[in-house]
């Protein structure tokens, strides 16, 4: 293959995001220079971060520029290599962003094991799992018997977070888009209950079902999502709950409620005492060696389970973003080339 293909941002998004503000693009493949190599991509992966990098704001990372290929992980086969340790044919893994091809930086690349499904990494083996797995340890600190509340909790992260808690003896309550995500949670992730969050009007009103469901409090609440549940979890939380924040999903096209609600939820942090702890992966990956020596015979087991959701075709993947941010997956996006 002489030409690759690219997703590129074209403009930059007023509040969600819209099919009109990417590009396909095509052009040569890349040639590697010394300690890099080219990957020829066959899974990538979408995650709701994308959508800050999208913006042109001061953040942890970079913002894409205009005409620049979309930011992501992606697997493939490597089809060269101008850097030690990785060979013509290996399994590898990377930041490609959204395209065909890439060149990686080999100090940026892990080669993958053969007999594992790829897709993997860029889920339950990859940043989400390693997240949740992170997340959890350091700043939810379990503790048997204790009651967790997770966001998002069919998502990948979510999803994790919450069998990881209840194999160590927590009380898990999900809150989920969706009767049918209520379910899967519930019957496919081991959740104690599950609430949908789109049922709920108010705040108020899921806060009254969700305290029945937590009667002696919650202890921990895994942040992905921000606004309604937020609202509705915080002054349930116990004297000296931590609050790791994950995400915040409904938040990442813009805010338009009152911002009369600060000083409510401010003031809860401050009377419980809480633990409110913000954390970014890539600050954690010299921990990863250790989350693959504990995570990865226990996916591959069943014992933890996992669900993707595969598009196909790079030209979809714009329409799969989209779908995402408003909650149209079931488990880890994926796109598959």
């Amino acid at each position: 293959m002489t030409d690759m293909q690219r997703i590129a941002l074209a403009r930059r998004p007023k509040g969600d995001p819209v099919p009109e503000d990417f590009s396909l693009e095509t052009g040569p493949v890349p040639e590697p220079v010394e300690g890099e190599i080219v990957i020829e991509t066959s899974h990538l992966s979408l995650d709701p971060y994308m959508r800050g990098r999208m913006d042109d704001v001061q953040s942890y990372a970079p913002s894409v520029a205009i005409g620049e290929t979309m930011t992501g992980q992606g697997v493939g086969r490597v089809i060269a290599s101008k850097a030690d340790g990785f060979k013509v044919g290996d399994l590898a893994t990377g930041m490609t962003g959204w395209a065909s091809h890439a060149v990686v930086k080999a100090a940026e690349a892990r080669v993958l094991p053969a007999e594992v499904p790829p897709s993997l990494f860029l889920g339950a083996l990859g940043m989400p799992g390693f997240t949740a797995w992170t997340g959890l340890r350091k700043y939810g600190r379990p503790q048997a018997d204790e009651t967790l509340v997770v966001a998002a909790a069919t998502g990948p992260v979510g999803a994790m977070v919450g069998q990881l808690a209840k194999a160590a003896g927590l009380r898990t309550i999900a809150i989920a888009g969706g009767a049918e995500k209520c379910r899967i949670a519930t019957e496919t992730f081991g959740f104690d209950a599950a609430l949908d969050h789109r049922a709920y009007e108010t705040a108020a009103d899921l806060r009254k079902d969700l305290a029945e469901l937590a009667p002696d409090g919650v202890d921990i609440y895994w942040e992905n999502v921000g606004g309604k549940i937020l609202e509705a979890t915080l002054p349930l939380m116990n004297v000296g709950g931590r609050i790791p924040v994950c995400g915040m999903i409904s938040w990442y096209g813009g805010v338009e409620e009152s911002q009369d609600r600060l000083p409510m939820m401010w003031r809860s942090i401050l009377v419980k005492r809480l633990h409110v702890s913000g954390f970014i992966i890539f600050d954690h990956w010299d921990d990863y060696p250790e989350f693959l020596t504990d995570i990865p015979a226990k996916v591959l087991s069943g014992e933890i389970k996992h669900l993707e959701d595969v598009a196909q075709g790079l030209d979809n993947m714009p329409t799969a973003f989209i779908s995402m941010l408003k909650g149209g997956n079931t488990g880890k996006q994926i796109v598959a080339l």
